[in-house]
């Protein structure tokens, strides 16, 4: 590399000795220059790659070093912003849900809706051996679904009074089954799952049913608000909230979840995601209760309910009237 002819070997101008070289650049880069003016004065080899290699390294450093910082600022942004993202889910709940429960137990202290009396918890001997007590429960909650209380309750009152084991029914032929359990929901296929079921527990089970949620669900006929009840009644363990069509439609009036579900599994998931999980034995007969005598299917009694004021379905209903029916009509909405 020539050196300047205007540069004297040896010699640091005062213009050289001054701090910063550039607007912004600090006394370092300054001081830097001029030690590698000097070096490039001094007679020997060409300097001109210890100068390149130098200047450049520096720069190069300083690069990094600023690129590493703003990766780790953007690691640490995205970090927090997801954990606050967390922790606003985790804490997400309803609006008012208390109130609404509170006023939902008050609504069903009587106690006196047909789950009450004959929801799949009447519907087996308690006084049989436990295992015998269990099969019937799997059973009255096989034909309960798509199906009323009191129509279920009627078929396992049939059943059991022609001896309601797993023996029995491997031994009943399928017509005879048929008219037991008619004129439950989609009978013919009930009877088809309860031979089958029947079978599986005999070979893998000794006659007793399983005692996990998944090995439930693998029986033919077995559905997950089954599989949750069961595991209540037989094996006295809350594996999670049981959600029924009831439960479902309830909890949707209710805004209860954080959108709107479409299935009662859906639903299922939504409300376990912020319930306190003491509560989760008892939701499923406040709800099923409820929904037979107050916040019924079509034409919810709304003007009866206590919480009509906090729910917002109970806004959009009342005052609605089917015209097909009489002012009077005990039929009709809000009545």
């Amino acid at each position: 590399m020539a050196v300047s002819p205007y540069f004297a070997p040896g010699v640091l101008t005062r213009s050289m000795s001054r701090g910063p070289c550039w607007p912004g650049r600090g006394k370092d880069r300054g001081f830097r220059l001029g030690r590698n003016l000097n070096r490039l004065a001094q007679p020997g080899p060409d300097n001109s790659r210890d100068y390149e290699t130098d200047g450049t390294a520096a720069e190069s450093q300083v690069t990094q070093s600023v690129l590493k910082c703003t990766r780790k600022n953007k690691r640490k942004s995205v970090s927090n912003s997801q954990q606050v993202s967390l922790e606003a889910k985790a804490e997400w709940e309803p609006e008012r849900w208390s109130e609404q429960l509170n006023n939902i137990r008050e609504m069903r202290k009587d106690r006196n809706a047909p789950v009450d009396h004959m929801g799949a918890e009447h519907c087996f001997d308690k006084t049989a051996a436990p295992e015998v007590m269990r099969y019937q429960v799997l059973l009255s909650l096989m034909l309960s679904s798509q199906t009323k209380d009191q129509v279920t309750f009627a078929a396992m009152k049939q059943l059991r009074e022609h001896g309601l084991t797993v023996e029995n029914i491997l031994k009943m032929d399928d017509k005879t089954l048929g008219q037991l359990i008619h004129p439950v929901g989609f009978w013919r296929s009930k009877v088809r799952y309860i031979k089958q079921t029947t079978a599986i527990l005999k070979e893998r089970y000794g006659g007793d049913i399983p005692n996990t949620v998944s090995e439930l669900l693998h029986l033919p006929g077995v559905g997950p608000k089954m599989a949750h009840l069961i595991m209540k009644l037989a094996w006295d363990h809350v594996s999670g909230i049981c959600v029924d069509t009831h439960v479902h439609r309830i909890a949707n009036r209710l805004q209860w979840l954080g959108k709107e579900t479409k299935t009662p599994e859906k639903t299922r998931l939504a409300l376990e995601e912020w319930m306190p999980r003491e509560l989760w034995s008892e939701t499923n007969w406040l709800l099923v209760g409820f929904g037979q005598q107050i916040c019924l299917p079509v034409n919810p009694r709304c003007s009866g309910c206590l919480n009509r004021d906090i729910c917002p379905a109970a806004k959009n209903n009342l005052g609605k009237t089917n015209r097909r029916l009489s002012p009077n009509s005990p039929q009709q909405p809000c009545q």
